[in-house]
């Protein structure tokens, strides 16, 4: 695998180091050669060629989002470049992928060893590297962004991952691009950066996910089910189980990452990324047994309230209703899901959690405290 080896404070050389493989989890990638584009220009940005091949840095790439998306932009004949502290291997293996596909991806994606927040070697690498186009995968703070723009003077896209959960909680549904935003949420630095980018007048899209699921998830989503279900326990929710939420498939919000590439339409947007349809918590416990193919679980509902739980995490999502409108990017980017939501959650089931990989043991302590609790009540 071809890597940018990096050791400060020397300039970047390149040469060619092994990749490990892994058994980690499982593809369906497919996205279209795009057409060719002619060049557009866009306020206080440079030219930009969709169809021309780009030099392109991804922050991050070797955890979840990044995986799929930089097979995807290596597909599409880019220079792809993976900036990470190299903590884990920059490549590895998906079930699905043939040897000879891994093998190429793996020969031509590269990799620049580095801290981010090691600001003054962002700028010196960037700058003596030089890329066309940046997404950010992993940035949560505005000042990590700040040093990647003034290595970059002529960068012609900055494409952001930043987070629905930036949207201030309303009662009207679903989030819109247009909506409140708060503040104060633990997203707040995501907020600071999208304004970054807009005071700085550089070409910039923001992608606002809302949950994402998949292979190689490293949030317990689907996983925090796939645990109980596989161990025959019964799925404790807060709550009426009604409340409605709303999950995207990593391999969808990786397309979406491309299409808003040397996008004219996708310069200085938002676009909401997630699945067609919303579901409620008792109807994702239930999705996800009859994605794994197990016997419909029992669901017992449970008041958070009366429980104190410490700092663990009882259950994965926000105990409200959390949804947004894809609309906006259906319409603009004519993107749509490829994944419906049991689709997916078989997808992610069969190519990880199935084959025995996952990312945390299974922990049931607050289930015991709460299905304890429960039988006492009904004694």
């Amino acid at each position: 695998m071809a890597r940018l080896a990096v050791v400060q404070p020397k300039p970047p050389s390149l040469c060619v180091l092994p990749s490990s493989v892994s058994d980690f989890n499982g593809t369906r990638l497919s996205f279209p050669i795009q057409d060719k584009r002619k060049v557009w220009q866009t306020k206080g940005a440079l030219n930009i060629t969709a169809s021309s091949a780009k030099k392109i840095l991804i922050m991050g790439g070797t955890r979840f989002i990044g995986i799929f998306l930089s097979r995807l932009l290596v597909k599409e004949g880019h220079q792809v470049t993976l900036f990470t502290r190299g903590k884990a291997p920059i490549t590895q293996q998906l079930p699905g992928e043939s040897e000879k596909d891994y093998a190429d991806f793996s020969s031509k994606v590269l990799h620049l060893k580095g801290d981010r927040k090691d600001f003054e070697f962002v700028k010196s690498s960037l700058s003596a590297e030089g890329f066309d186009v940046v997404y950010d995968i992993n940035g949560r703070e505005a000042d990590e962004v700040e040093p990647i723009l003034d290595a970059l003077p002529n960068l012609e896209q900055f494409i952001y991952c930043s987070s629905a959960g930036v949207y201030l909680k309303s009662d009207l549904l679903p989030h819109f691009e247009t909506d409140a935003v708060d503040p104060k949420s633990r997203h707040k630095g995501k907020l600071e950066t999208e304004s970054l980018l807009e005071s700085k007048g550089v070409n910039w899209t923001s992608i606002r996910p809302v949950y994402i699921y998949g292979p190689l998830n490293y949030n317990p989503v689907e996983e925090w089910f796939f645990h109980r279900l596989k161990a025959g326990r019964p799925i404790p929710i807060p709550n009426s189980g009604i409340q409605i939420s709303q999950l995207g498939h990593v391999k969808d919000l990786a397309r979406a990452f491309v299409q808003v590439l040397g996008n004219e339409k996708a310069s200085k947007q938002l676009f909401n990324i997630s699945g067609e349809k919303y579901v409620t918590f008792d109807g994702l416990a239930k999705a996800c047994a009859k994605a794994a193919g197990f016997p419909e679980p029992e669901i017992v509902h449970y008041n958070p309230k009366e429980f104190d739980f410490g700092k663990k995490k009882a259950f994965p999502f926000r105990d409200q209703h959390f949804f947004a409108s894809i609309e906006k990017a259906k319409s603009v980017l004519g993107w749509k899901p490829e994944f419906d939501l049991v689709g997916g959650l078989a997808d992610s089931y069969n190519l990880d959690f199935g084959r025995g990989t996952y990312r945390k043991a299974a922990d049931f302590s607050t289930d015991d405290m709460i299905l304890g609790k429960s039988l006492v009540l009904q004694s």
